[in-house]
């Protein structure tokens, strides 16, 4: 497990998957993340690529070939992620293509994940070089889960998500057998800037909005304010998630997404897909912000 530490956060990062487990606060000991309870769900905040999602059939084409990968891509899974940099606040991990993801992913790349921790800030940024001599096509994504409720005389029902500007965009429905998108929708936001968490918000899986004007959004508790704000200006795409009755809430930044019912599975065509051209880099950044009333 890797550490970085300041005067506020202490963060850990567990190698395979270059996922981050650990949200601390050094003065009072808070724990911020979702302890990947195994009997409920496993993850903490595992880093998606090179695709969001579910594949139709969990299969996509490219130059007539088919090739398979699993929901979210193999990075999360991947023990292969080595150290590119690092120092006392700053870690850099990286993933290069290999003869084994060239059997299911059929593209030379090099996937870095990127962690720095600066004051109150958690700032991870991916990033994706082309190492190809063509255009690559990818997508990438976060699903950190966040501890919720945070003090121990609180429920879920305490909770909230606050958006950055009032809101009006539905959800997009996946069947929950497939993980694939329908091509319906449902209105969530009730209130223009709020959703309430309760037990039975994610009956139907994720929340999937596509076209939020927000580009953050605050983790809010009635009793104690502000918890956390989360800022995803580099990604379209926004899920937010939990299994249905526990006590967590994922807040995840997509730049792609899970295939449609009807998608035609070409991965030049799929949604939110990025083609990255030969010899380029592609970045993109989140910040998690714990609000500092949390950390004395």
């Amino acid at each position: 497990m890797f550490t970085l530490k300041n005067s506020l956060l202490e963060i850990a990062i567990h190698p395979v998957g270059a996922e981050l487990q650990k949200i601390s606060a050094v003065k009072n000991g808070l724990e911020f993340m979702w302890d990947g309870n195994p009997e409920i769900w496993s993850g903490h905040a595992p880093n998606l690529f090179p695709v969001v999602g579910e594949l139709k059939d969990g299969r996509f084409t490219y130059e007539k070939k088919i090739y398979y990968l699993s929901r979210h891509g193999f990075a999360r899974r991947s023990d292969d992620f080595v150290i590119a940099e690092q120092s006392e606040n700053n870690l850099s991990l990286k993933l290069t293509y290999s003869e084994a993801t060239l059997l299911n992913y059929p593209f030379k790349f090099e996937f870095l994940v990127n962690y720095s921790l600066v004051q109150n800030q958690i700032k991870i940024t991916y990033t994706v070089k082309n190492l190809d001599d063509k255009t690559i096509y990818f997508s990438v994504g976060g699903h950190p889960a966040f501890k919720c409720p945070l003090y121990p005389e609180e429920t879920y029902e305490d909770y909230s998500l606050k958006f950055e500007h009032p809101e009006t965009s539905p959800t997009h429905l996946l069947n929950v057998s497939t993980g694939l998108f329908t091509s319906e929708t449902e209105a969530v936001f009730n209130t223009p800037d709020t959703i309430p968490l309760h037990a039975h918000l994610f009956d139907k899986d994720a929340l999937v909005f596509k076209d939020l004007k927000s580009k953050s959004v605050a983790l809010i508790s009635k009793n104690h304010g502000e918890i956390l704000n989360f800022k995803f200006g580099d990604f379209p795409f926004l899920g937010i998630w939990a299994k249905p009755n526990s006590n967590f809430v994922c807040i995840e930044p997509w730049q792609g997404l899970a295939d449609s019912e009807d998608s035609n599975q070409l991965i030049k065509d799929k949604e939110g897909i990025v083609a990255l051209e030969k010899n380029t880099t592609y970045n993109a950044t989140y910040i998690i912000e714990i609000h500092e009333k949390h950390l004395v």
